[in-house]
């Protein structure tokens, strides 16, 4: 199909975005703010950043995108602070690298504000109609590029570039016992023409499969019997806009925690045949590390019990979210083994359970752009690229409007290295891995854990937003300032010179340490695990005034030099490996010394660099010996006088 027509005004747009969940939100909010003509298409103009699993922002590996989407000039750490009603540091007991934030959102009110963003936002226009089809024709290169979507009911839309981000709508079809019908998450409309367009591009596509637990009323349930969950003391914010005192402000709510029990287990294995998931009905792939409750009781049979967190869905509803509850078991039985737990015996159930399966795309289709390699001007992102999550989904989307961005104003797009960020790790693993299941990101996931914590996320990314033209100048050159201002900190530490005395060596041996004998730094002592930045300033008359995040970020730096200096080293090391091109347009079948499943793998990916190569599951060190030598041959027979390049060093 090919758009002929001259279109109007309010037909033709720079980018279009397809789906106005929490990827293309960003995605949308990007590719407006960085100056581009941009339309939003949605099924429905209720469920605009709609929250259909648990209605919480951040978690293990997943704050720190959130943090990464606020220094990029994301919206969802923002509003995440204002819909906050509880907030808790994950992990804080452990190292700074693996700390997470998390907070429980009001649902309504989380979706209610990105609504409201979209609809305030110049040059945003956001249409309720479904995207059936994409445009295409024959870019001055002779490659396919984008030209335009065709809608139901509103017909046909040209556009430059386009960012598709359909979530789990993409050929839905939830399940719940024996109950399968064609549908959206939240009993909405799926969206059924997609996948069919898509696949006359000879794309691969993915079915996954992911699910979410029963909403229960509060009245039926006794808090009483329960563990209380209360929210953290002091809040940090998720984003650099939030006012820290009138975050503070707010009352938290507490949430609460329950367990499984041996009856619940019995109530699932009795019925288990009833579940889509063994009967054979379900056929899409599920989330590893989300299971539902009937997964992880077969799964982990040895287990006598199961954690499971009562959470609010909001201020203003009685709805309470099970989360480590969620089920495909059939009405009947949801409601045994619900009532099975304790303080749960008179539960309402408002809501039920149930598994929804989808349509994605292999995101090995993708470029590290985002940008399909197929389809110029075609980007991927959310869920649509085989990821779990609200958080995976808007860092994607942010990262895919700036891109569409960037292409149709003729700019360097941007590709974020893995030491760069979460987000970069991510896309990463996507596009040069692959994935079999629906991805999670989590600490575990990055080798450079200490240089991409949470509080230093402006430093890492906020030039690559400004650049970028999304990022004011005003706010960049704050993000500036207070990096410096941390690391002048560190630096007058270093050279701050302390001798022994009676009240420094009181307080090392309170803390069961050895006293001094001899003058040391007061870096050095922050050094010691038994103390910590705040607890030194009494012995320390010119230090200046810090706000929280910047004082963690101080006392971080000093105590993991040595360890952030060794993963620095590894950084560059990889850099000469990433900064080592290879053609485009290589068949590895032809390579003589490549192992089979290399070339395959290599030819299916199509690296983009050696680094990238390496990374390929299948290909290992010898393989990329081979690459480097026949690199090295090619470089030298394409280079006047046959001068070393470096391939040849490498």
């Amino acid at each position: 199909m090919v758009i002929t027509d001259t279109f109007t005004y309010d037909r033709r747009f720079d980018v279009i975005v397809v789906g106005a969940g929490h990827a293309g939100v960003e995605a949308a909010l990007a590719s407006a703010r960085c100056g581009l003509r941009t339309a939003l298409f949605t099924m429905s103009l209720d469920s605009v950043s709609n929250m259909p699993c648990n209605p919480s922002i951040g978690g293990t590996g997943k704050g720190h995108l959130v943090f990464e989407i606020d220094a990029l000039g994301g919206e969802m750490g923002v509003m995440a602070d204002r819909a906050t009603i509880q907030s808790r540091m994950l992990n804080e007991s452990k190292g700074a690298a693996v700390r997470s934030k998390r907070v429980q959102a009001d649902r309504r009110r989380y979706s209610g504000l990105m609504k409201q963003a979209v609809e305030s936002q110049p040059g945003l226009c956001l249409i309720q109609s479904e995207v059936t089809d994409i445009v295409t024709e024959a870019g001055e290169d002779g490659r396919t590029r984008i030209c335009g979507v065709v809608t139901e009911p509103a017909g046909e839309f040209g556009c430059s570039a386009a960012v598709i981000c359909t979530g789990t709508y993409l050929g839905g079809v939830t399940h719940v016992g024996d109950v399968m019908r064609a549908s959206g998450p939240d009993n909405s409309l799926p969206a059924s023409h997609l996948t069919g367009a898509l696949g006359r591009y000879g794309l691969s596509m993915m079915r996954f499969k992911t699910g979410t637990p029963p909403r229960i009323h509060r009245r039926s349930i006794d808090f009483g019997r329960l563990e209380v969950q209360y929210g953290e003391e002091h809040i940090t914010p998720f984003s650099v806009l939030t006012d820290e005192e009138e975050l503070n402000r707010i009352e938290q709510v507490p949430c609460h925690v329950v367990y499984t029990n041996g009856r619940t287990h019995q109530i699932i294995r009795d019925n288990i045949g009833r579940s889509p998931l063994y009967s054979g009905r379900i056929h899409g792939t599920g989330p590893r590390y989300c299971p539902s409750i009937e997964d992880k009781v077969i799964r982990f049979a040895d287990k006598e019990r199961h954690q499971l967190f009562v959470e609010p869905m909001g201020l203003d509803t009685d709805e309470i979210y099970l989360q480590g509850f969620s089920s495909s078991l059939p009405t009947d039985v949801q409601e045994k083994m619900l009532r099975s737990l304790e303080g749960f015996e008179h539960a309402e159930i408002m809501r039920y359970a149930y598994a929804i399966e989808y349509d994605c795309i292999d995101p090995l289709e993708l470029l590290g752009t985002l940008e399909f390699k197929k389809i110029k001007g075609l980007y991927g992102a959310g869920q649509f690229n085989g990821t779990s999550g609200y958080e995976e989904a808007a860092a994607q989307g942010l990262l895919a409007g700036l891109n569409a961005s960037l292409y149709v104003r003729g700019m360097e797009q941007i590709t974020l290295p893995r030491h760069s960020s979460y987000l970069g790790t991510l896309i990463d693993d996507l596009v040069t891995k692959g994935t079999n299941e629906p991805y999670r990101i989590m600490t575990g996931r990055s080798e450079y854990r200490l240089l991409i914590r949470q509080d230093n996320a402006e430093e890492r990314l906020s030039k690559y937003a400004f650049d970028a033209g999304l990022l004011s100048r005003e706010r960049y050159e704050a993000s500036l300032e207070r990096t410096a201002r941390v690391k002048a900190e560190v630096e007058r530490l270093k050279g701050f010179n302390i001798g022994p005395s009676s009240g420094i060596n009181g307080l090392l041996e309170s803390r069961g340490t050895a006293p001094l004998s001899s003058g040391t730094t007061l870096a050095e002592i922050i050094r010691r695990p038994q103390l910590d930045y705040d607890s030194t300033a009494p012995y320390d008359g010119d230090r200046p005034s810090l706000p929280g995040g910047l004082r963690e970020r101080v006392q971080t730096e000093i105590k993991y030099e040595g360890y952030i200096r060794h993963q620095l080293e590894e950084v560059r090391r990889q850099e000469k490996a990433d900064s080592t091109r290879l053609p485009e347009d290589t068949d590895y079948s032809q390579i003589r010394g490549l192992r089979l499943e290399a070339a395959q793998k290599l030819n299916r990916v199509k690296p983009l660099t050696v680094g990238q190569a390496s990374r390929i599951s299948g290909v290992n060190p010898a393989d990329i010996s081979v690459l480097l030598i026949w690199l090295g041959i090619r470089n030298r027979e394409k280079t006047p006088g046959g001068e070393k390049t470096d391939a040849d060093i490498g």
